[in-house]
């Protein structure tokens, strides 16, 4: 095998001056723990405490059109979600939903984002544990934005300090009825 590699470093002479490179990155957090001195991660990156919240036993009837909403589970906007997965029956051939965030009805309940989350998700067939998370394009769903509270996200300058529902929004009408039920993994600052 060496006098292969002798043959061919005479062919290729280019080769004997290649230099390699191996290098030894650390994340924000590892680098904030080995600092000098140690910088502080925020709980929701480093140790805070993951919070379940599931909404189920939300049905949509075979008549439900486009726009109909299920509002499934309800979030703080400096929430960091870091799982959101959906489980579904049957909403019937061609169904499919985003899922995003809307205001509370003490808010006025209007959209914020409607596929903040996930976009045109199919769910003409049952589903389960299907992880939309960062299923929808943009950048909210960058790996980036992966350690961002909600209102990080959103992109706005400041924390409204307020509660959003996460809904699923159909795009495709329902042509069968259905139950949906999304689980949310949380880590909050309150």
């Amino acid at each position: 095998m060496k006098i292969l590699k002798t043959l061919f470093a005479m062919l290729n002479p280019v080769e004997l001056f290649t230099l390699y490179v191996v290098d030894a990155i650390k994340s924000t957090p590892i680098t904030n723990a080995d600092a000098t001195p140690v910088v502080l991660n925020s709980a929701q990156i480093a140790g805070g405490r993951m919070r379940l919240k599931r909404g189920w036993g939300t049905t949509l009837t075979a008549a439900a059109e486009i726009a109909s909403t299920i509002r499934c589970i309800r979030v703080r906007s400096n929430d960091l979600v870091a799982k959101l997965m959906l489980d579904c029956t049957a909403f019937g051939t061609g169904c499919a939903a985003d899922i995003g965030l809307y205001k509370i009805a003490a808010d006025g309940g209007a959209v914020v984002d409607a596929d903040f989350f996930a976009s045109a998700v199919d769910i003409s067939a049952a589903l389960v544990q299907s992880n939309v998370t960062r299923e929808a394009a943009g950048t909210p769903n960058a790996v980036n934005y992966m350690t961002k509270c909600i209102w990080e996200a959103l992109g706005l300058s400041a924390d409204p300090q307020i509660d959003y529902d996460v809904a699923l929004t159909l795009t495709a009408a329902a042509t069968g009825t259905g139950t949906a039920c999304l689980s949310a993994e949380v880590v909050g600052r309150t």
